[in-house]
């Protein structure tokens, strides 16, 4: 039986922590900017610290598993 579990949690996360789908942190001109769909250098780093903080705790703490077959 194949884990989906980690790629699942990785593919969900990463749509939706994109910087500047639903939000951006920091944005261009304000502190936090909702669906603009434009980033800067510091939101991708602030994203991507998000992206592995989450998935770090969601694969090892949690121990998200989802079996097929």
């Amino acid at each position: 039986m194949a884990d989906w579990g980690p790629i699942f949690i990785g593919v969900v996360l990463f749509i939706l922590l994109q910087p500047g789908l639903l939000f951006a942190l920091p944005g261009n001109s304000k502190q936090m900017e909702f669906g603009h769909m434009k980033t800067n250098g510091k939101a991708i780093a602030v994203h991507t610290l998000i992206f592995f903080a989450l998935y770090a705790i969601l694969i090892l703490a949690v121990h998200v598993h989802i079996y097929t077959g």
